[in-house]
């Protein structure tokens, strides 16, 4: 009998429609002192993609998905997602989950590369929701998969999917370029994020038989004061060009969906650098609910359920002890 009753899911969230914009970007931002204009500029960036972000629609894709693997392996276990900035809203879900009567979670946080932000802060999200909640179920997390074989042939077989070029075929004359969310140096620091994504880049790159690749950052916000993880995207693509590159494929690996970070600052701003420079540019899509990453997913559930709930060394929930 497993000791697990259901799974939860970990998410940012976001706004689902137009007049959602500010109150979700003011939720975000709340006691960080940023400047309303900053949150005009975001504001706009969902409009450009359409007035909203499709995290949660996605997010609830992948929880689907995982449910029917993870019945269709006989462990018909109902998947939550509880979301840190927009509803569904933590709080909310672990009433939900309490209504039910479920008392002990297999928590996934949905942030492959370990930040303080992707780990500390969720579960803490968790933490209070229970609290506020006068009580809930016992959550038990799985640990890092931002090397996992089945992680990186998803993302292997999503730049496949979008350039048209095949593994152990392919063009020395293409380089990938693999895309993250920049955070603060003193943040990356303290973590071993880089670490993480390098070692991502690395086993995807070696995969697919790339000659060379690059490790670019986007999406970066804040004190312009602070010194943030670099080089930006665009300005790798403008290095590439004038190096005599013709043709690229850009990967947000650092990314488990396509919303607005993906959709505006690679979608519209480095597509828009990419045609100024005269430089194809294939974008390759996250790994969503790819087959191979629902896989990994499932059988990390599995194994903690077979374990009794104990992780074990080596496994893909293995427990993880430290900080994102």
């Amino acid at each position: 009998m497993t000791p697990f009753d259901s799974v939860l899911f970990v998410g940012f969230g976001g706004p689902t429609k137009p007049e959602h914009i500010m109150p979700f970007l003011e939720t975000v931002v709340r006691g960080r002192n940023v400047p309303r204009e900053r949150l005009e500029e975001v504001a706009h960036h969902y409009e450009e993609i359409g007035g909203r972000s499709p995290y949660n629609e996605l997010t609830f894709r992948q929880a689907v998905a995982l449910k029917r693997r993870l019945a269709q392996a006989g462990l018909p276990l109902p998947v939550y997602a509880g979301m840190r900035n927009w509803h569904p809203f933590m709080k909310q879900v672990i009433g939900c989950m309490n209504t039910a009567g479920r008392k002990r979670a297999v928590g996934i946080i949905l942030a492959a590369h370990r930040t303080s932000t992707s780990l500390e802060r969720y579960q803490l999200d968790v933490s209070r929701a229970i609290e506020a909640n006068g009580g809930g179920p016992e959550v038990r997390y799985l640990g890092p998969w931002f090397d996992h074989p089945l992680f990186l042939e998803a993302n292997a077989q999503r730049i496949e999917e979008a350039s048209g070029f095949r593994r152990a075929e392919w063009p020395a004359e293409v380089p990938v370029v693999f895309t993250a969310h920049s955070i603060p140096c003193s943040m990356a620091d303290g973590s071993p994020y880089v670490e993480d994504l390098l070692a991502s880049c690395r086993g995807v790159a070696q995969i697919l038989g790339v000659a060379e690749w690059t490790l670019a950052y986007q999406s970066r916000s804040g004190d312009g004061r602070v010194r943030w993880l670099e080089p930006d995207v665009s300005d790798v693509l403008r290095e590439l060009s004038a190096r005599g590159v013709r043709e690229v494929v850009v990967q947000p690996i650092g990314f488990l969906h396509d919303h607005v970070e993906v959709l505006f600052d690679l979608d519209v701003e480095a597509r828009e650098t990419a045609d100024e420079i005269g430089l194809k540019m294939h974008r390759a899509a996250t790994v969503g609910d790819h087959p191979a990453f629902i896989e990994l997913l499932a059988q990390g559930v599995l194994g903690l359920a077979a374990s009794g709930g104990e992780l074990s060394e080596g496994s893909p929930a293995e427990q993880e002890q430290e900080q994102e």
